[in-house]
């Protein structure tokens, strides 16, 4: 499929953004529990994440859903 504008490229950016913020949602809970007295700070993060993911997929949806990525770039 051939990317022809901006809109459809978001819609192949989105699910990357969403997919690649969960992977650091994962992270900062698993550094949360060995970080003594930030951890409360770190899980905020990890929260505030989750929301912008939420607000992303929310977008994603209004856009109308991903599109496949013909070039297969991941980060």
């Amino acid at each position: 499929m051939k990317v022809k504008t901006e809109k459809d490229k978001l819609r192949i950016l989105l699910p990357h953004w969403i997919d690649h913020n969960a992977g650091h949602l994962a992270e900062f809970r698993e550094w949360a529990e060995k970080a003594g007295e930030a951890k409360q700070n770190i899980l905020d993060a990890a929260a505030q994440m989750e929301g912008a993911n939420c607000a992303l997929e929310a977008a994603l949806a209004q856009m109308g859903g991903a599109l496949e990525d013909e070039h297969h770039h991941h980060h």
